[in-house]
């Protein structure tokens, strides 16, 4: 998947008075800077670094300069000392997020040394260069008073856990943008009766900035009717290359499924799509009948290729799977399935689309002969998602209609799963079982969420201040 690009703004502070005081002052900090544009680059992001802003005048141009460039991001390094009206007017007309960087040049002066220098001049001049702390209190209190979100990373140029916080703002950022460009397609109708997965479509447009297109199964069919044999083989040697396909699947299904998987890749082409939710029962006998029994294979596909496919028509759930993929984390479709409360682990997983990326060994397609509280039958997936390290995501729409993310860190962890044709693991949280279930259940979201592998929750809380929304982790 190629990354959504990326625009980084970075310009330094200081004050212009210092530069005929302190001989080399200037310099130094310009390197300083120098060093932490080159690591923002290592994020394959563009980076426009303007240099030091220190004067009101200088901080206008810039706040013109970033503006132009249409940057995603600011990161506001301060070198040394600055002046808040400096800072200020570089940000005011921005309306972008902004990032202060609070770093000092090193973990700490060598004081012994600094104080054998003698020359108070030159002494001041090596302090200035490690005061980044004294602009940090007068810049938040100006940008708290002027409304203006800010958020700060307090370390030193080589300090890891600051850089690590500096590329979780990169990579949240990323994902924003990615939502911002994704086109979300609506195929179908929901699952009725699941009051929960309703959402507002204008809701998350204003949210994300997301495009919703709405979908008629009548699209999907007229692709299907499109595909040709030679298609359909093509199609067989990719679920034979993807799949673990069991000998028990008949031909016929398989030959169904393929036809169907080549006309959501047209679908999805055709639309530009980047996230797919859907779901259809038709009448018996009829061709959107075999059309909706048909999606699984296809939808998996399409998911482990980052087109992220959730079923019942789970929009809240889709934008949580498109989140966590984009974080490069997979996202598997899922819903609670059981307790086992001997082995304290909550059972998660889902029929339908799975991220085949994130298994547990390979993913395999079997026949179903029926599909559980739906229609008709054909092929599903069984899968695992990979032992280890996992983030739940949420998209939780609140009694006021506004969305805030609920996330939870566990583990799937290796131990018996249900072979029903279905994708299920275990998981264990820190909590237990008990606790996790009731927090996360209190916590107001539907019954679906989105599983990632990794501990990524500080990442998903860096893009809900990006977003403007509330952030819950219950463990």
């Amino acid at each position: 998947m190629k990354a959504p690009s990326l625009r980084i703004g970075l310009f330094g502070v200081g004050l212009e008075t210092y530069w005929d005081q302190f001989v080399g002052l200037k310099d130094h900090l310009l390197g300083y800077q120098t060093e932490i544009a080159m690591r923002l680059r290592r994020s394959s992001a563009e980076v426009i670094d303007l240099g030091l802003v220190d004067s009101p005048a200088k901080a206008r141009e810039a706040a013109s300069s970033l503006a132009r460039a249409e940057v995603d991001l600011v990161f506001l390094y301060v070198s040394t000392y600055a002046l808040s009206s400096t800072v200020l007017p570089a940000v005011q007309r921005l309306h972008v997020p902004v990032v202060v960087l609070n770093l000092q040049p090193a973990a700490q002066l060598d004081y012994e040394a600094f104080n054998r220098l003698g020359d108070r001049g030159a002494m001041t001049g090596l302090w200035l260069e490690h005061c980044q702390s004294c602009s940090a209190p007068e810049i938040a209190s100006v940008f708290n008073r002027a409304g203006i979100p800010f958020h700060l990373v307090t370390g030193y140029l080589q300090d890891e856990e600051a850089w690590t916080e500096i590329v979780d703002w990169i990579d949240a950022a990323r994902v924003a943008a990615g939502l911002r460009d994704n086109r979300v397609g609506v195929l179908g109708n929901y699952y009725s009766g699941m009051l929960d997965v309703y959402s507002d479509l204008t809701q998350h447009s204003a949210t994300f900035g997301s495009h919703f297109e709405l979908l008629e199964m009548d699209y999907l069919l007229a692709l299907r009717n499109q595909v040709t044999k030679d298609d359909i083989q093509k199609k067989l040697t990719e679920f034979d290359s993807a799949f673990d396909v069991s000998p028990e699947c008949a031909p016929l299904e398989l030959d169904r499924a393929a036809a169907t998987s080549c006309a959501l890749d047209a679908l999805v082409a055709k639309h530009a799509l980047g996230s797919m939710a859907y779901y259809y029962e038709g009448e018996l006998g009829s061709p959107h009948r075999d059309l909706a029994t048909s999606v699984i294979a296809g939808n998996t596909l399409l998911t482990g290729r980052h087109i992220p496919v959730a079923g019942e028509c789970e929009i809240k759930n889709v934008q949580a799977m498109k989140i966590v993929d984009l974080f490069g984390a997979g996202g598997s479709f899922s819903e609670f399935y059981l307790t086992d409360f001997k082995d304290d682990v909550v059972y998660l997983g889902h029929d339908g689309p799975a991220h085949f990326a994130i298994a547990q060994g390979r993913v395999g397609l079997v026949p179903l002969p029926l599909y559980h509280g739906k229609p008709g039958q054909g092929l599903s997936i069984q899968m695992t998602v990979a032992h280890g390290p996992v983030t739940l995501l949420s998209v939780v729409q609140k009694r006021d209609g506004k969305l805030s993310f609920l996330v939870a860190r566990g583990d799937s962890v290796p131990g018996p799963v249900l072979r029903i044709g279905n994708t299920n693991s275990r998981y264990r949280f820190p909590i237990g079982a008990k606790r996790f279930t009731n927090d996360w259940s209190k916590a107001g979201p539907a019954h679906h969420c989105a599983i990632g592998i990794g501990h990524f929750a500080a990442k998903v809380e860096k893009l809900a201040h990006l977003l403007g929304l509330e952030f819950q982790s219950v463990c």
